[in-house]
Parts: structure tokens; C-alpha cells; sequence
């Protein structure tokens, strides 16, 4: 099914002379980094076609890979929409995407709205990029993948794995990830770029550490207010990245970041978790995602103490139930 499915998009792509790729709203290195990677290897490998990325929204974190021109309305009537990494159209970083000829869907998501007439979806990978990759791989006779395009692909993979610490990781993830090397990644640019921090990052760290609250079966969590994103001049994407920083405590199991988005009066919530699944408490509170890494909404401060017990009953049954956790 893997290999009908990859030929069927080849075909597809060979058979459009213009093609839009696009991703999530709020995009993360896997987002960009397929996205930007597969524009790359689409555009050396058909010259003669025209291929947009339509990246309508912003990463502050990711601004180092670079921007692109907006794509026009007309572009979409006859062509080829590849959206990638996004589960549901509702996440669809492009307003547009309804004008598109045909979508096809590449994604690594719990399968939810498959709204593509081609739907590649592998749940069990550890990112959109590993699927790419594998794609450019099983081609690798037929498509161009040079050293800038790799990289793209190769920082989704490290981004959306936490470099391969995570849910999904296999022999396969590791095995493409050595491929995408082997075609002259600049790994050492690539990590400068994503790992070092200015000295206001970490100030916001010191932050994070003093604030951070645990419950009696451990699940650690802080809100950051709009206030305390005003002080460190945060984006709301920077605020949520905070969550990372709460999975280093031994014992806890379950991490959750609560976000103000002030634009939206609601509050947002970034989900992570070790050993248990995480993505029906996501569900309960108007999100979703991956089993150990989800996303949520709540509407008020009661709705965010009511997720936080829950996560804290979730954990206290695991632990009571599980041996060897850490």
C-alpha cells in the first residue's frame, strides 16, 4: 500500500505543470521542514514546472530558513495543492486551499479528516519529514535532492523527534535520517542555528524553572500570562515553546504549558508526555494530535484547572497500575 500510494503521488506530480505546496498554521520545524525541503526537490527537479510554497504564516524560532513570495489567487485553478503535515483542513495555513484543482494529504497525524484525493497518512511516523524523506528516497533515481534541500528535511526530523528521543523513532527514521547526511547535510550550521540561544532565552528558562508547578502524581505544568509573554517579548509560538523545558523532572510523566492567547481570549495548551497517551485529554479539551504530544484549548481559568486534575488522575492511574517508570 506504501509504495502504490508514493507512485500514485509521483504520477500526480509529474502529470501537473503547477503545483502549491503548504502546511499547518503556526508552523514548527517539521511544518517548514518538509514543506521547504520537498519545494526544493520538486523545483531542481522540474525546472520546467511552476511550484509554489505557500508559507502564510510566520516562525519567529525558524526565520534563519527563509520566506517566499506570496502565491496568486489565479495560480490555483489549475493546480496540484500538497499539504503537508496537517491534519485537518480547519490547520491549513492557506485560505486558498479550496481553489486547488486537486490536494493531495501527506501527514503523520491520527488520521481525522482525510480531505485529500490522495491521502498519505502514516501515523506511526515520528514526523511529516521522515515521510518525505522515505518519499525521496524510494525516487532517489528519478529526483534531485541536493545538500539545502536534505537539511530541510533532516531539521524536521531532529525538531519533531527531539532528536530522536521520541514516540515513533525506528531503525527507519534513523536509517533516512543517515540518507539525508550522506547527500551533504551542514549539520553544524543547522544546529548553530536551532540550539544556541541569546541571553534573553535563557533568563526566560531561569523563569520557567522558578514557576514551574507540580500536582501529587506529578504532572508538571505553568500558565504563562499575557504579562509574563509582554515581559520576555515573547510570540505566543515562543511561549508555547516553553513546554520542553518541563520534561527534564524526574518522576513526571506529563507536561502541559497553558499559553493566554490574548488575541483569541482563550488559552492555549501544549500537551507531552512519557510512557501514557496524552491525545484523548487533548480530545476532552478541543484539540488532538499524537498519542505523547498533543495540543488543546480551553476558554477559562476554572476549564484549565479542570484539564490539569484530569492529567493528574490520568497520571496517579498510570503510576498505579505500571512498574519502571522513572
Amino acid at each position: 500500500m506504501n509504495e502504490e500510494i508514493k507512485n500514485k503521488i509521483l504520477e500526480k506530480i509529474e502529470s501537473y505543470d503547477t503545483i502549491v505546496i503548504s502546511r499547518h498554521i503556526r508552523p514548527d520545524g517539521d511544518a517548514i521542514g518538509s514543506t521547504k525541503g520537498f519545494t526544493k526537490v520538486l523545483r531542481d527537479t522540474y525546472p520546467e514546472k511552476y511550484i509554489y510554497l505557500a508559507d502564510d504564516d510566520f516562525s519567529e524560532y525558524l526565520s534563519f530558513c527563509g520566506g517566499e513570495d506570496a502565491v496568486p489567487e489565479e495560480v490555483y485553478h489549475n493546480a496540484l495543492l500538497i499539504v503537508i503535515d496537517t491534519g485537518t483542513r480547519s490547520r491549513i495555513s492557506n485560505a486558498n486551499y479550496p481553489l486547488a484543482k486537486e490536494i493531495i494529504k501527506i501527514d503523520h497525524h491520527i488520521e481525522a479528516d482525510p480531505y485529500g484525493a490522495i491521502n498519505w497518512v502514516e501515523d506511526f511516523r515520528s514526523s511529516a519529514c521522515e515521510m518525505i524523506a522515505d518519499f525521496c528516497m524510494t525516487f532517489r533515481d528519478r529526483l534531485k535532492i541536493t545538500p539545502e534541500a536534505a537539511g530541510y528535511i533532516y531539521m524536521g526530523m531532529v525538531t519533531d523527534s527531539g532528536r530522536f528521543q521520541f514516540e515513533g523513532v525506528t531503525g527507519d527514521t534513523m536509517r533516512l535520517a543517515g540518507a539525508l547526511l550522506d547527500c551533504g547535510v551542514d549539520y553544524e550550521t543547522l544546529f548553530a542555528n536551532l540550539y544556541t540561544e541569546d541571553i534573553k532565552e535563557l533568563r526566560l528558562k531561569s523563569y520557567v524553572y522558578d514557576h514551574i508547578r507540580l500536582t501529587q502524581n506529578g504532572v508538571a505544568y505553568i500558565y504563562m500570562s499575557k504579562d509574563v509573554q509582554k515581559e520576555f517579548g515573547l510570540s505566543l509560538e515562543a511561549a508555547s515553546a516553553v513546554v520542553g523545558e518541563l520534561s527534564k523532572i524526574r518522576g513526571s510523566l506529563i507536561w502541559i504549558a497553558f499559553i493566554d492567547n490574548a488575541e483569541k481570549e482563550n488559552i492555549r495548551v501544549r500537551l507531552r508526555s512519557r510512557f501514557l497517551g496524552i491525545n484523548d485529554l487533548a480530545i476532552k479539551y478541543h484539540g488532538g494530535g499524537h498519542n505523547m504530544a498533543a495540543g488543546a484549548t480551553v476558554f477559562s481559568v476554572e476549564e484549565m484547572h479542570a484539564c490539569i486534575e484530569d492529567a493528574d488522575k490520568l497520571l496517579g492511574e498510570y503510576k498505579s497500575t505500571h512498574e519502571g517508570w522513572l
